[in-house]
């Protein structure tokens, strides 16, 4: 019986500054549930082109003490993007950092508020290797 993939689920801490980075990305809101009686909410975030295949953030309302502060079991999101250096820019621009800068024109991670590690990889060939990436050294885990 084949599978049909769903979506990727992560637990967030604080589900306004969540949702502003996962924007910074392209992605918007796609779905949304609220439980009073379980005191979550279940926040759906896509790409455009992508609704079917979403990202579920999962906040729960009183806290989540059982989350861990570093959230590397998880392994990590990965997205394509266009032009990775002007992706890493905007994002650099507005706060984000660049923990393993893209060196190679191809790759590079940065972490969510919620030390989800993502992946950002170059659509199609890698970009010819640019500064100021390629002297970026890393930085943190990503």
């Amino acid at each position: 019986m084949p599978l049909k993939y769903l979506h990727t689920m992560v637990r967030v801490q604080d589900l306004a500054k969540s949702v502003a980075f996962y924007e910074l990305l392209g992605m918007r809101e796609v779905k949304r549930y609220d439980s009073e009686e379980g005191r979550f909410t279940l926040l759906y975030l896509a790409a455009e082109g992508d609704e079917d295949t979403p990202l579920e953030l999962t906040h729960n309302w009183d806290g989540d003490d059982g989350l861990p502060s570093d959230s590397r079991h998880f392994g990590h999101l990965a997205y394509s993007c266009e032009n990775i250096y002007d992706l890493c820019q905007f994002l650099q621009d507005n706060g984000v950092v660049i923990n393993r800068p893209p060196r190679d024109g191809r790759m590079a991670f940065i972490r969510s508020p919620d030390n989800i590690s993502i992946e950002l990889l170059q659509e199609g060939d890698a970009l010819a290797p640019a500064e100021p990436w390629v002297s970026m050294e890393s930085v943190g885990h990503w």
